[in-house]
């Protein structure tokens, strides 16, 4: 009898053994779930945006014209024979080698804003621009025009020819982006890069900006709809927006010395032989 008991007893320790490791397989699967639902939270835009709901975003207010900035300035009017005179000529450049045929390629000369902040429009000679936005330009030559008996009827278009912004880091295909709108959000310029890698960290991304010979930093949430109130989230010229890398990357880029990887590997081996006993 007692040997049959002590058989019973064996075999409920055995089973329990098993249900243990059981347990302790099913924790390890758990929380490896938990790290994939962590690392989803991790590269998700805008997480926290609910259904229908409004919320408040940074005013546009333009772009302001800087020096070094290249306008153009059209002015049109239902006498076209009078504006001509205020519209910059059209260059002409020849396209073509001596073994290939040539052909004539037009591009429309811009104003170049000097490093004091000033143009040179015809008639009105020095015009200062820098601080203005494009509105606000095209409305002042519009009312001096008027002002001046030169055009009754003036439209005046103006936009910027060198409008660019850099994207560099973790995206898919950086670079400098030249637009033609100047209207751009965050979101829209790391959409022309390609969007972000796997590698790249989504919650501290870092625009730098150069304005009035002062250049700022802002770091931004891509997780989170607070963005859309940043300063940074409408991009301005020469904008550079940096995606840095997230810790894997971080970890890929060691240099490990011999003694470093002998002693990771032992580590490795230790864990190795911790589990296969915990399974046995």
């Amino acid at each position: 009898m007692t040997g049959g008991s002590e058989a019973v007893k064996n075999i409920h320790l055995l089973k329990y053994c098993k249900t243990m490791k059981l347990n302790r397989i099913i924790v390890i699967l758990l929380c490896s779930l938990v790290v994939s639902c962590n690392s989803s939270r991790r590269i998700a835009y805008m997480q926290n945006a609910v259904d229908r709901a409004v919320e408040e975003i940074a005013i546009y207010k333009g772009i302001a014209i800087q020096p070094k900035d290249i306008l153009s300035i059209i002015v049109s009017s239902s006498r076209p024979e009078l504006a001509v005179a205020f519209n910059q000529p059209l260059a002409t450049t020849h396209v073509g080698g001596s073994s290939l045929p040539t052909h004539l390629s037009y591009r429309m000369l811009g104003y170049t804003v000097d490093m004091e902040g000033y143009i040179i429009f015809p008639f009105f000679g020095k015009l200062k621009v820098s601080g203005m936005t494009r509105e606000q330009l095209s409305e002042m030559l519009r009312q001096r025009l008027m002002q001046e008996g030169l055009l009754f009827d003036a439209t005046v278009t103006i936009d910027f020819m060198n409008f660019k912004i850099s994207v560099l880091g973790e995206v898919r295909s950086p670079g400098t982006f030249h637009l033609s709108d100047d209207r751009i959000t965050i979101f829209e310029a790391i959409s022309r890069a390609g969007d972000l890698t796997m590698f790249g960290r989504r919650d501290n991304v870092l625009v730098r900006r150069e304005q009035n010979g002062l250049i700022s930093y802002f770091r931004v949430d891509l997780r989170s709809t607070d963005i859309a109130r940043s300063p940074a989230f409408y991009l301005q010229q020469n904008d550079v927006i940096y995606v840095e890398p997230n810790d894997t990357v971080a970890l890929r880029s060691l240099d490990l010395s011999p003694s470093t990887l002998i002693s990771l590997g032992s580590f490795l081996m230790s864990l190795t032989l911790v589990i296969i006993n915990l399974l046995q």
